[in-house]
């Protein structure tokens, strides 16, 4: 198959690999070059623009950091797209947004898959992510061949359309941004009543937030964010994706969105999304 790919931030980097291995022709094109240049010496072919990616591309690829990215890169490029070529787009972005995707793909003889992602770096390195499928049926089911190898066979989920997928993505990561809140004010109150951070921790692990509580405590209570699994700007941009998207109030998101943005205020956006749970 060939797969244009494009958008190699840090996630993009780590799928790349997969369709590599599995034998595809992958052509990846990126903003700045020097990921794409990494990737093409890991057997990838480089092109000099997106046009140049998808023109002989059946499949094509985006990861990308928003919706205004798959806008600028995608829909309002006038690309040279193969007809019925089958577009999948693991970028996040909100229902509505999908919708806009699908119906402007339609114009263009194209078919649109949304495949948001669940999970960080290490299970998109090891292909144990959870990977979310909405799309026409026939487009979808082509779509699993591709992003099945980087899915956990077991958290693949199927939604009739782009919109239903996308607004399953949202909700996962309200659950993780909602969790390390969570954790954030747990070890406050912990350390306002006496308590250890390592007495914190061992108690969350009793609790629902015991995965995130053991992947991220360590972290918080060294005080290191510096390895982004996941970052607070990406965290921030998908709350802002939620807030738009409900139509009643979501006081948990928007407590833990300006916590984000605080931190993106103090030159930490790139940093982990942990560091809400810093010392203020």
């Amino acid at each position: 198959m060939d797969i244009a790919f494009l958008g190699l931030g840090r996630m993009g980097r780590e799928l790349v690999p997969h369709l590599i291995d599995a034998g595809h022709t992958v052509t990846v094109w990126n903003r700045s070059p020097e990921p794409a240049q990494t990737i093409g010496r890991r057997g990838a072919h480089v092109a000099d623009s997106a046009a140049d990616a998808v023109a002989a591309a059946d499949t094509v690829v985006t990861v990308l950091f928003g919706p205004e990215a798959v806008r600028e890169t995608l829909l309002d490029a006038d690309l040279p797209w193969r007809p019925g070529t089958l577009w999948i787009d693991v970028t996040t972005v909100s229902p509505a947004d999908a919708i806009e995707f699908a119906a402007r793909a339609a114009t263009l003889g194209i078919r649109y898959v949304a495949s948001p992602v669940v999970g960080s770096l290490a299970p998109a390195r090891a292909g144990a992510l959870a990977v979310l499928v909405g799309g026409e049926h026939d487009a979808a089911r082509e779509a699993k061949r591709v992003v099945g190898l980087w899915a956990d066979q077991e958290k693949l989920r199927t939604f009739d359309t782009p919109a239903a997928a996308t607004a399953a993505k949202l909700v996962a990561n309200l659950a993780l941004a909602i969790s390390m809140e969570a954790l954030s004010e747990s070890l406050r109150l912990g350390r306002a009543a006496g308590l250890t951070d390592d007495e914190v921790l061992a108690t969350l692990s009793l609790t629902a937030i015991a995965p995130l509580a053991a992947m991220k405590g360590p972290l918080v209570t060294a005080g290191d964010y510096e390895d982004a699994q996941f970052t607070a700007d990406a965290l921030a941009k998908d709350t802002r994706l939620m807030l738009a998207t409900a139509d009643v109030p979501l006081p948990a998101v928007a407590l833990v969105a300006a916590e984000l943005q605080r931190a993106i205020d103090a030159g930490q956006g790139g940093m982990d999304f942990s560091v809400i749970a810093r010392d203020r």
